[in-house]
């Protein structure tokens, strides 16, 4: 596995990494087992159902006791959560992750995992904290300084994601530094350049996943400069290559619902109701339309964010901040998720749904530490700033 596979599949900006069965580095700490080598061909390390959850306990059991059993096992939930949106995954890839978290000496490529585990809930400072533990094994690792550097720009921090995203540069190949430079880069200032560098990129030899990431951003940067036609073609793009990259399907919707499309709404998120943030995108459609079916879909949200709330999590915040205010009509309670969500995290999506929630609760002056904070890095939008 080529270094490049496994780096493009981090997707720069995800809620969700997708990862390559063996990890950068090319194998295990030398300190681990000799990885284990079925005696037979048709040996059966584990059972799959409809291809979501291992079945076999006999694979659960092995990864207790085998690292190198562990980590593809723990890859394959966070593939199964990034594909369906159940973050139980999560939980299930934490659990079998857990018993090679803590040992002595540390295993890069589990805390790796870890921090992705952290990331994807939110767990920003913690993830931070677990990427330490994986640079101060094996420093300057390229797969942590990309994590790294994306839960620097999550949470705003770009004066520190930076020098993470240079270092990561100066390690892979100069197509993805350039991705990763260009993007943070789109976000102090100068979008505007920062754009036309990656339309300049020839994605020609690449890999699905390296243009999946080039098409997003672009796509993302697009939509900040009110190009929407362009937009929808880069976001059109990537799902052609990637049909599950729900980030970029919701994004798209984003799109389509500001030019009040909503029954594109529905046919380009048909059957995706069970992933939160793409049944938000349903439920603002079917509002926009009077559909029936709106009744159900907000059942469903309103159960999912309680749930959440019950945990103690917090991951799809900015998700209940639009229900409240763009399904339910409820303006004021959509500010305070709003609030609650601009202390977690800091990206222009997270600009844009406080804004409109103080706007809509009467209270402007509610959204100007976001505000400022945009105007600071000197960022573009046209959503924010007309």
């Amino acid at each position: 596995m080529s270094k490049s596979v496994s780096l493009s599949c981090m997707l720069w900006g995800r809620l969700f990494a997708c990862f390559a069965v063996a990890l950068l580095g090319g194998g295990l700490s030398s300190a681990q087992a000799d990885p284990y080598v079925p005696r037979t061909e048709n040996a059966v390390l584990a059972e799959l159902s409809a291809g979501t959850r291992f079945a076999d306990v006999t694979a659960r059991r092995l990864a207790r006791a085998r690292v190198d059993v562990a980590i593809p096992l723990a890859q394959f939930y966070i593939q199964q959560a990034r594909i369906s949106g159940d973050l139980r995954f999560l939980g299930y890839a934490e659990a079998v992750l857990a018993p090679w978290v803590k040992t002595n000496p540390p295993l890069p490529d589990v805390l790796v995992l870890q921090a992705t585990l952290q990331q994807s809930r939110h767990e920003f400072t913690a993830a931070l904290a677990t990427l330490d533990r994986a640079s101060a094994a094996r420093p300057a690792d390229p797969q942590a300084l990309l994590i790294r550097a994306t839960v620097l720009r999550v949470l705003g921090r770009y004066a520190e994601a930076g020098p993470a995203c240079e270092q990561f540069s100066r390690r892979v190949e100069p197509r993805l530094g350039a991705l990763c430079t260009q993007s943070l880069r789109g976000l102090t200032g100068d979008l505007e350049s920062a754009y036309a560098a990656l339309t300049q990129i020839s994605s020609q030899g690449w890999l699905n996943a390296e243009k999946s990431w080039l098409y997003s951003e672009l796509g993302e940067m697009a939509v900040r400069l009110g190009r929407d036609d362009d937009a929808q073609q880069w976001f059109q793009r990537d799902l052609t290559l990637v049909p599950t990259d729900f980030y970029v399907r919701a994004a798209y919707a984003d799109l389509l619902l500001r030019q009040r499309r909503p029954a594109e709404v529905l046919a380009l998120l048909k059957g995706q109701e069970s992933f939160e943030p793409l049944l938000l995108r349903i439920a603002i459609a079917q509002k926009q339309l009077d559909d029936p079916g709106l009744a159900q879909s907000s059942v469903r949200l309103r159960t999912a964010f309680s749930a959440e709330l019950q945990r103690g999590e917090a991951v799809h915040r900015r998700e209940q901040a639009r229900f409240l205010l763009e399904v339910e009509e409820q303006p004021k309670l959509s500010l305070g998720a709003a609030i609650e969500n601009w202390t977690v995290q800091r990206e222009p999506d997270d600009v844009l749904v406080l804004v409109n929630a103080a706007k809509a609760a009467g209270s402007p002056a509610a959204a100007e530490p976001a505000l400022a904070f945009a105007r600071t890095q000197g960022q573009t939008d046209v959503r924010v700033f007309r």
